[in-house]
């Protein structure tokens, strides 16, 4: 137990039009302040609360800070922002819970028509250098640029989420994470433009399971390696996953000229619903404008990869595409793999290009890898 502070008293209006960050910040300041228990940040059913940019920042004096959200947030309208690359920020909180079923609304519309690339989108929610934290039962949706991002945490646990945008608004994804151990993803379901869940560098020992994602890009490592980058990955559990309708499925993406690893990354009990690109490793991602990165390939280095009874429909004749470049993919193995193309009548293809591993009960056959 501990004290609550509900934003209300601090002069929140929650009519969704007046802009009630100062309030929510002086909450704040007192939640953060207090030290018995774990203090809990009200922020009550059945109302809206327009907040602009806001950092709610620690370290707290209590070893763990409680944020009901049960109402509404919204995000303000464009000329509000002010060039932040934040909506709303959580930052060096450790034993953060956020939860209470509330939602939190980026009206992100009028970026995605106006600013497809050129213009700098707000993340909504960041949460930074936060441990020992858990993100529930929670639902984000239409954010500006992606909805959740995870940077420089460990020990975090995030389930019950729904995160939905438009399977056309660009770069929304759903979860993003870099510089973190230890993430805890499950019983989710990710529908956006973008990644469901995207596992940038610095990232290891990941778990996601029981995560519905479609529309989107399916689950992804990376990008990684762009601009010549060395980052690494390893250590990802992908398990009990479904794909609606998805652009891909479990897919690893690392840029040309790069340097690092991605390895021990494992997709098992995947079910396919009429997704493109259902298993992809492409080591020559390039940037969205349609340039290409340096012909070479990528030396990011692959290896480790394990995919096992994954089955379904894919909706592209490629249904697994392993693009690597030379030496970089090794002990890539698939196991109990049965993907058929969701139009009847052809057979789904595999297209391979210098993976080394084994493929046992795999369908399509996979040529490079060894039966």
């Amino acid at each position: 137990a501990g004290d609550t502070f509900n934003v209300i008293h601090y002069g929140a209006v929650g009519n969704g039009q007046t802009d009630d960050s100062q309030s929510f910040l002086k909450a704040w300041e007192d939640v953060c302040g207090a030290s018995e228990g774990t203090p809990t940040l009200e922020i009550p059913n059945g109302m809206t609360f327009m907040l602009s940019p806001v950092a709610f920042e620690g370290p707290c004096k209590a070893n763990s800070v409680h944020v009901l959200l049960q109402g509404t947030i919204v995000a303000p309208s464009r000329d509000a922002w002010n060039g932040k690359n934040e909506w709303i920020q959580f930052a060096e909180i450790n034993g953060l819970m956020i939860d209470g079923g509330g939602q939190i609304d980026g009206q992100g519309s009028s970026w995605w028509q106006d600013c497809k690339s050129n213009c700098e989108r707000p993340t909504a929610l960041h949460i930074n250098d936060c441990h020992a934290s858990r993100l529930t039962g929670i639902k984000h949706l239409n954010s500006a640029k992606n909805h959740i991002s995870i940077s420089g945490c460990s020990d975090f646990y995030i389930s019950d989420l729904e995160i939905t945008a438009p399977g056309e608004s660009p770069n929304t994804d759903g979860i993003d994470i870099s510089r973190s151990s230890a993430i805890t993803i499950e019983k989710s379901i990710i529908g956006t433009g973008d990644d469901c869940i995207a596992i940038n560098g610095g990232t290891s020992n990941i778990k996601i399971t029981q995560v519905t994602c479609g529309p989107g890009h399916g689950i992804s490592v990376g990008s990684l390696g762009e601009d010549g980058k060395y980052d690494t990955v390893e250590d990802v559990y992908v398990g009990g996953c479904t794909f609606k309708g998805c652009q891909n499925g479990a897919r690893i993406k690392t840029w040309a000229g790069g340097a690092g690893y991605a390895r021990k990354i494992t997709f098992e009990d995947i079910t396919l619903e009429d997704s493109r690109h259902p298993i992809i490793i492409d080591q020559f991602y390039s940037s969205h404008d349609g340039t290409q990165g340096p012909s070479k390939g990528s030396n990011v280095a692959v290896s480790d990869v394990t995919y096992r009874n994954v089955h379904g429909t894919s909706a592209d004749d490629e249904a697994i595409i392993f693009n690597c470049a030379e030496e970089s993919c090794k002990n890539i193995v698939l196991d109990q793999i049965d993907i058929t193309l969701s139009v009847p009548g052809k057979d789904a293809q595999a297209v391979c290009k210098n993976a080394e591993g084994t493929a046992t009960s795999t369908v399509p056959s996979v040529t490079c890898l060894s039966n």
